[in-house]
């Protein structure tokens, strides 16, 4: 053989492989080894998946093992008007021999204010008191050395909660419950409320943290490592179960829907459902398939009898010497107008990384395609795509013509979905060109938001955002309520979701009378008195067409009356609302502190743009601001947990507990190979082979040269 050959050739097939195992390695996001940890056990142990529901855990050198504990949810939900009331019933079985502590990650609505947490052991009631973070902790972990059965709730996002089970003796069940509030969203006529079941992977950017960057309660134990980008990244990625193994985690589901008004229809886009109506006109909901599964987001739809439209509904509550309020208010109708009444710039940004493959992007490239379509001469567009890379169909924004729309159509059609999901360089990307020409700026962003770096993308968006409005679409049967709604808040816009392929039609509809036409601008209530008034949202957001006003307020002494004000395009209106309309409601108090610790952590993200000192005193205080509310509000919050310890030890001290991270379902409709199975960025991939063919041709030029000489 050739000198250069047999010296480049080892080379080459190194590079040859590389490139191979870059098509079948971890990961995407990470990968998902299941593993355990054992207290007072020096032996490391790793999970040997098992097709039954139980999780079979062996130590390496096969001496021992264990089922790991398994969880079923049951979640019964009551809706008064506007007020949702939850509570969510864990489940914790230990099928094993050994005593367990079982670890779940699961998600929760947005804006959920959760307030309860209660322990049942056998008859006996434990019920969970709020401490801050740092001490529920240190009160969990206290009780799990000491043998006591203890559970601890923790908030991870908005939208992320940790529930951990100290102690589960030998086949003994513990049933925990979480009680947490809500409201509903009105939008063109229907009201709707969305349970999400499963936390969906993570795509967790940055750089890995040393151990010693590690703080210890930053530490959990899922599948990808913490992250400067994503410090927190152990804690909200729980080991996830191949599709193959078949699903875990069973569901089932009890509404009560009392909405104050006669219903013309109740609907589940994402499940099917059984209903019934009581003489009280109570609506009673039930899933209709017994075997159910914690694998997508639940939503509920109700639309009123056309003679029950809302208008203006005020619900009080007195607590503590104050009058909390919630106001619901449908402004007046939109003026006559449609499509081409307003020049429009409008930047479509789609999400092409690997955790939308499937379903997703077919969802996705529908919905793309169905706004591409209604775009009229006098607009101006572009598509941006990204997964590990941002690019773009133009340069920069065109105008619409029957070839541009053909190349945009063709483009969305060969959209593919890989890589990773790289969203910040795409909001870069899509907010740093402002507009060249007098046009309504508006971008679309189509995503499942499955992202770590939330914070990071909304103080970009606050910094960058300018006169543009940013929509969201939610795609996917789970995705990031978090940051579809947050993102849309800090955009000034609206949020949609579409969870199946049977939405795209209706939910991309109701976007259209949105995007097409004027938002309610300059909103404001208007109080006639110099009393302390705490409103929130503050300011008021833009009202699109369709959609209410919802703010919350508390007052020490309450006006007789006020009014909301604002404009419809250029065209002044006011409405005047007396407090006798109000209506007693229970829960308002609590809705005001959720919504305030929400503004509060607003703040928090609105502080990176100011020098570090001066960052980190405002952190300290929006901080105690937000324990001191959530202490007397007893709500989870980022700096405060619930735990329920019992008193008396159940595990004997020479008995070894077992700890283990529980796995979560993936999302109906993600491909497993696609996020665990592809290459963290489309580069690794295009290098190998782009080395391969140079050493390759370096080779074959040596080998000639040498046969000349």
């Amino acid at each position: 053989m050739p000198y250069g050959i047999s010296v480049l050739l080892p080379l080459c097939l190194w590079l040859v492989n590389g490139l191979m195992d870059s098509w079948v390695l971890p990961p995407v996001w990470g990968h998902t080894p299941d593993t355990v940890t054992t207290e007072r056990s020096t032996s490391s142990a790793q999970a040997i998946p098992q097709n039954s529901p139980g999780l079979t855990i062996r130590s390496v050198n096969g001496e021992s093992s264990f089922l790991a504990p398994t969880v079923s949810t049951k979640v019964t939900t009551s809706v008064s008007g506007l007020i949702v009331r939850t509570v969510v019933s864990q489940t914790f079985q230990n099928p094993s021999s050994d005593w367990a502590e079982g670890i779940y990650v699961f998600p929760l609505p947005e804006q959920a204010a959760v307030d309860h947490l209660r322990m049942q052991i056998g008859e006996r009631v434990i019920e969970g008191i709020i401490q801050e973070k740092s001490q529920a902790k240190n009160t969990y972990e206290q009780a799990k050395r000491t043998g006591q059965r203890a559970s601890l709730l923790e908030q991870e996002r908005t939208n992320i909660f940790t529930a951990s089970v100290a102690n589960l003796a030998p086949g003994e069940a513990i049933h925990i419950e979480i009680e947490f509030q809500d409201t509903v969203r009105y939008d063109q006529g229907q009201f709707s409320l969305r349970f999400p079941t499963v936390v969906g992977p993570r795509y967790i950017p940055g750089t890995p943290l040393l151990p010693h960057e590690d703080h210890p309660q930053a530490i959990g134990q899922g599948w990808a490592s913490n992250t400067q980008q994503v410090p927190d990244a152990s804690r909200m990625t729980p080991p996830v179960q191949h599709p193959s193994h078949g699903p875990i985690n069973p569901l089932t589901l009890d509404i009560d829907l009392a909405p104050g008004f006669l219903l013309d229809r109740v609907t589940s886009p994402t499940h099917p459902i059984q209903t019934t109506t009581t003489p009280g006109g109570t609506t009673h909901i039930t899933l209709a398939n017994g075997s159910t599964f914690a694998d997508r987001d639940f939503e509920l739809i109700w639309t009123p009898q056309a003679s029950h439209q809302p208008q203006t509904t005020l619900f009080l509550e007195e607590h503590q010497g104050d009058t909390y309020g919630l106001l619901f208010f449908l402004p007046p109708q939109l003026l006559q107008t449609g499509p081409g009444d307003i020049a429009r710039e409008v930047v479509f940004v789609i999400d092409t990384s690997g955790s939308m493959a499937g379903a997703s992007l077919v969802q996705a490239k529908a919905a793309l395609k169905l706004a591409v379509s209604r775009l009229t001469p006098q607009d101006r567009f572009n598509i941006i795509q990204f997964n590990s890379v941002t690019t773009s169909l133009f340069a920069r924004a065109q105008t619409v013509t029957p070839r541009s729309i053909q190349l945009a159509l063709s483009y969305v059609e060969r959209l593919q979905a890989e890589g990773g999901t790289e969203m910040l360089p795409a909001v870069i990307h899509a907010l740093s060109r402002q507009p060249e020409h007098a046009h309504l700026r508006q971008v679309i962003f189509m995503t499942d938001g499955l992202i770590g770096n939330e914070d990071e993308l909304f103080a970009t968006l606050h910094r960058l955002l300018g006169q543009t409005r940013f929509f969201t679409v939610g795609i996917g049967s789970a995705p990031n309520g978090h940051f579809m709604r947050k993102a849309a808040q800090h955009g000034r816009g609206t949020f949609t979701y579409i969870g199946t392929a049977q939405d795209v039609q209706d939910k991309m509809q109701r976007l259209f009378v949105k995007l097409e036409q004027p938002a309610f601008l300059d909103l404001a209530l208007d109080v006639p008195y110099d009393g302390q008034w705490d409103l929130l949202p503050t300011p008021l957001p833009d009202v699109y067409a369709g959609e209410p006003l919802m703010a919350v307020f508390r007052a020490r002494t309450p006006p007789a009356q006020f009014a909301v004000s604002g404009k419809q395009g250029t065209v002044p209106w006011t409405r005047v609302i007396p407090l006798t309309s109000g209506l007693p409601r229970h829960g308002i108090a609590v809705h005001w502190a959720r919504q305030t610790i929400a503004h509060l952590m607003d703040q928090q993200t609105a502080t990176s743009s100011v020098s570090q000192a001066d960052q980190a005193g405002q952190q300290d205080t929006l901080r105690m601001a937000v324990i001191d509310l959530a202490l007397r509000h007893h709500l989870v919050t980022r700096y405060t947990s619930l735990v329920a310890v019992e008193t008396v030890p159940a595990r004997p001290e020479h008995q070894p507990l077992h700890s283990q991270a529980m796995k979560t379902n993936l999302p109906h409709g993600m491909q497993h190979e696609a996020i665990f199975g592809w290459p963290q960025t489309a580069t690794p991939r295009s290098l190998y082979l782009l080395l391969g063919i140079l050493m390759l041709g370096m080779a074959w030029l040596c080998s000639r040269q040498l046969t000349r000489t």
